[in-house]
């Protein structure tokens, strides 16, 4: 239990509740009850009449002025009165509400429906003469709330040392988290305590290419669960993260408390703001089921429609790539032996082949036939441009050009081919980081995709961000990030991100920007390894955002198979691969493995031939993070459906009660599942097919086995 003194609770009570606003959810459930203590802002939170969040303050601290020095200003307590933290006054309260049904250009739904009660207060500080507003958003399904800028006489430009909004939990409920870090989210997640984290925290993250950490704090998306007979999930995040560094939450283990924590740039400056202005929304959905708070499209309510013109363009994909014999240490990115290259003066044709290039015209091809022949609309093709030689590593800001490839990639032949099989190829630009050099070559890069049919990019940012001491997750790099989206939507190409920030919802906005990796996929299933629960958390983080792009499909999951002796391997079974088509949203879809791979099990591989991108409806039919999840999906503009369902390192029993089916309609299922003798260590290649009619009162029962599956994709019977 929290410890209360005498003095705060005599002082709560003398300026408690006298001059509070209150704001309800449209269903009634949700109160919020903002108030001012002695000038200074705090809310809190109730849920059925049950407090979820203690009064919890609000506030901004600011440098004095907008040019701050070098490796940031030693704060004084003369400062403090530049802060947006006190001495307020309410001086104007608005009240709305809104209760609209959209449709996402991509999605999981048809529709999504944005139904709430708004409340924005107006504070005055009378000592600086400034205003803020403070805007309160309640749904059915939880509370959004962010601060707003009016543009005014004192406060037209200024710079931000710190957010300090806190989220004050009065119980110490079950977290499941990573790392903050200014440069990655690749991390596994952990599940502790919240007066834990601080003990496992030193434990909790390995190496990565880039890293800033930040001590005893947490990365948002962060999911908790109140356990006992009334239990509560709880996921606390930010919606609209758009002109503002993405922000983690610092741990107040003793007193179960979070506060924001922004990234900054290299002076320790958090923001550059211009007014009139408004942050992103910190957001907290509250459900006492686990698959409602995993259904909630409230941080894409909070992002504002989109207001491209032309949106015809944007399409599910479902792609495979010379992507995985790359990571798992088969072939080679570079095209040569040689360890320096300059762009622009060192002729490639007179380098010495190192002999393990993937992207060559023979093995594209191959590629490319083996797609064509299985339904598959794109190829992604990794290390098809010169500078590959010495991309990594060197702080190297014109490491890539984007427009030439190298000598064995003949670009014009090989799009003619794709194209005379129905295929597209998907481009990789890697940036190495380096922002600046991409922004300025990303016209020539585009000009170079629209002339050969290219209309989907997957971008990168390993390493160190340039401008050298930004960081990936800084005002100016996410700035730079919608830049590169804007510039796509100008040639009618569809952006996904790998080493970028999370998405907030953004593609409501950004409906090319279609999706993002921001966090630990498969790849690193060939370096670190990914724990068997990692895929039963992700939908309950990472994903409240937006779609990732996991890159699953791995149906040969031991890599002694290549190198014997490897150890490395990945943590699934085959089945429980296929049903990651589910039970992750994924636009853009990728079949990872080999295509020799897949020709040993084509009976397995047409699940992931038939399943959809897009859907017109999703149900969570059951879930717990990090234990298991149940997914049921309707394709788009269809009536087949496919349902998914994973488990952690545990064997589990599931029966599916296919209820969510049209009444009256029978169904072929087509059942794909564990065999008895799988298991994601001694068998993972274990498993059984077969065909059953259906109807909405069908029940199938499943056991699945550690870390597997099942999948079954319906169609009706006619």
């Amino acid at each position: 239990m929290k410890k209360i003194t005498v003095g705060a609770f005599l002082l709560s009570m003398m300026f408690g509740s006298v001059h509070a606003q209150s704001l309800q959810s449209p269903d009634g459930k949700f109160e919020m009850n903002f108030q001012l203590k002695q000038g200074v802002p705090y809310y809190n939170l109730k849920y059925n009449g049950v407090t979820v969040v203690e009064d919890s303050k609000l506030g901004l601290r600011l440098f004095k002025d907008t040019s701050i020095k070098f490796a940031s200003e030693i704060a004084k307590p003369e400062d403090a009165k530049f802060d947006l933290n006190n001495g307020f006054t309410k001086t104007e309260e608005k009240r709305d509400s809104k209760n609209e049904t959209w449709q996402p250009i991509l999605g999981e739904k048809k529709n999504y429906i944005n139904h709430y009660n708004e409340l924005a207060l107006t504070l005055n500080q009378a000592s600086t003469e400034r205003s803020i507003v403070v805007k309160f958003r309640l749904f059915n399904d939880g509370l959004g709330f962010r601060y707003e800028f009016p543009q005014q006489k004192n406060l037209n430009y200024f710079v931000i040392r710190e957010e300090d909004s806190e989220i004050d939990f009065p119980t110490d409920m079950k977290a499941w988290w990573i790392v903050a870090d200014y440069d990655s989210q690749e991390y596994q997640y952990q599940e502790t305590k919240i007066s834990e984290i601080p003990a496992r925290w030193d434990k909790a993250f390995d190496a990565n290419a880039s890293q800033s950490l930040v001590k005893n704090a947490v990365q948002s998306p962060l999911m908790l669960k109140k356990e006992g007979k009334n239990p509560l999930y709880v996921n606390v995040a930010e919606a609209a993260v758009l002109d503002y560094p993405a922000s983690h939450l610092e741990v107040d283990a003793q007193n179960f408390k979070f506060k924001t924590h922004l990234t900054a740039d290299r002076q320790g400056a958090k923001g550059y703001i211009q007014t009139p202005s408004v942050t992103p929304w910190r957001t907290i959905i509250v459900s006492p089921k686990a698959e409602e708070v995993m259904d909630s499209k409230m941080i894409f309510n909070l992002n504002e429609p989109t207001k491209y013109t032309d949106t015809s363009y944007i399409h599910p994909t479902k792609y495979m790539g010379v992507w995985w014999e790359m990571i798992i240490g088969k072939s080679q990115w570079a095209y040569s032996t040689a360890e320096n290259v300059h762009l622009g003066k060192t002729d490639f044709t007179k380098l010495t082949p190192n002999g393990k290039h993937a992207a060559n015209n023979t093995k594209v091809k191959e590629y490319i036939d083996f797609a064509a022949e299985n339904g598959f609309k794109g190829l992604l093709i990794e290390g098809w441009n010169t500078g590959w030689e010495d991309w990594f590593g060197h702080s190297k800001e014109f490491v890539f050009d984007f427009i030439t490839p190298y000598p064995d990639f003949d670009i014009k032949m090989l799009n003619d081919y794709a194209h005379s099989k129905g295929i597209k190829l998907i481009m990789h630009h890697e940036t190495s980081g380096s922002a600046t050099n991409y922004e300025r070559w990303s016209d020539k890069a585009f000009q170079l995709m629209n002339k050969y049919g290219y209309d989907a990019v997957k971008t990168g940012y390993v390493g160190d961000i340039i401008p050298r001491g930004e960081h990936h997750y800084s005002q100016w790099t996410i700035n730079h990030f919608y830049r590169i989206a804007e510039k796509a939507n100008e040639y009618k190409i569809m952006v996904n991100s790998h080493e970028s920030v999370r998405p907030t919802g953004e593609s409501r906005t950004y409906p090319n920007y279609i999706s993002a990796e921001a966090a630990r996929g498969t790849e690193y299933e060939a370096f670190g390894g990914n724990n068997a629960d990692h895929q039963t958390i992700l939908p309950f983080t990472r994903w409240m955002g937006g779609s990732m792009d996991y890159t699953p499909g791995i149906f040969q999951t031991k890599l002694d198979y290549y190198f014997p002796g490897d150890k490395r391997f990945v943590k699934t079974t085959l089945v429980k691969q296929l049903a990651l088509y589910v039970t992750m949203y994924m636009p853009l879809q990728m079949a990872a493995d080999l295509p020799e791979n897949y020709k040993k099990h084509m009976d397995a591989f047409q699940f992931i031939k038939d399943v959809a991108a897009d859907w017109d409806d999703t149900k969570i039919l059951s879930a717990e993070p990090g234990d298991y999840v149940i997914t049921a999906r309707k394709a788009k503009g269809t009536d087949n459906w496919f349902v998914g369902g994973i488990t952690d390192e545990n064997k589990r029993d599931y029966t599916v009660d296919f209820s969510f089916l049209d009444k009256g309609k029978k169904y072929e299922a087509t059942v794909y599942e564990d065999g008895k003798d799988a298991d994601y260590i001694d068998n993972p290649q274990s498993y059984n097919i077969y065909k059953k009619q259906i109807t909405d009162k069908s029940k199938l029962n499943f056991k699945m086995a550690r870390s597997g599956g099942f999948a079954i994709s319906i169609k009706p019977i006619k």
